[in-house]
């Protein structure tokens, strides 16, 4: 089925990038001066072992805000919302009560955020997105960076579900 809108967002925020990459350079280098150079790392070495599991984590971490990938698709039948690797959600149309583009400041951070007054919030940057509440009381929100484009196709969804 043709989509009416899709986006797909990663994190690109060269200052959070230069955070992660920057703690998770320290236990690399750590590793590195142990391991490779035979020193100790620091006045009171931790073992092998000790800078290991923090290296591998690290690295861990970059890989997954390298994968993250927050993607909304929109057509008159459903939203697609999926979150990667952790989230893959689809919602009829027929099952939202109200849907608005709005600015939602800030919940908190980035990522998944729960029990905000939007619900989940699922959001890679930025304030602006879809705030859904859902028959059953279920809110929920997808943060946008083309908020423009997603105003005139939920507005032009919703004139045809509720043609009032």
């Amino acid at each position: 089925m043709k989509m009416d809108f899709k986006e797909k967002q990663k994190f690109t925020q060269w200052w959070l990038w230069l955070i992660i990459i920057g703690l998770g350079i320290i236990p690399v280098y750590g590793l590195y001066v142990q391991l490779v150079q035979g020193e100790g790392f620091g006045d009171k070495p931790m073992s092998d072992t000790g800078l290991i599991v923090p290296t591998m984590l690290s690295i861990g971490i970059i890989v997954l805000f390298r994968v993250f990938t927050l993607t909304t698709e929109i057509n008159s039948k459903e939203i697609r919302i999926a979150f990667f690797p952790f989230v893959n959600k689809k919602i009829a149309w027929e099952n939202v009560k109200s849907a608005q583009v709005l600015n939602y400041g800030f919940v908190g951070g980035w990522g998944i955020r729960l029990f905000t007054k939007y619900g989940t919030v699922y959001n890679i940057k930025g304030n602006m997105g879809l705030a859904l509440e859902l028959n059953n009381g279920k809110k929920l929100l997808v943060g946008t960076q083309k908020m423009e484009e997603l105003s005139e196709v939920i507005a032009k969804i919703l004139s045809v579900q509720n043609p009032n």
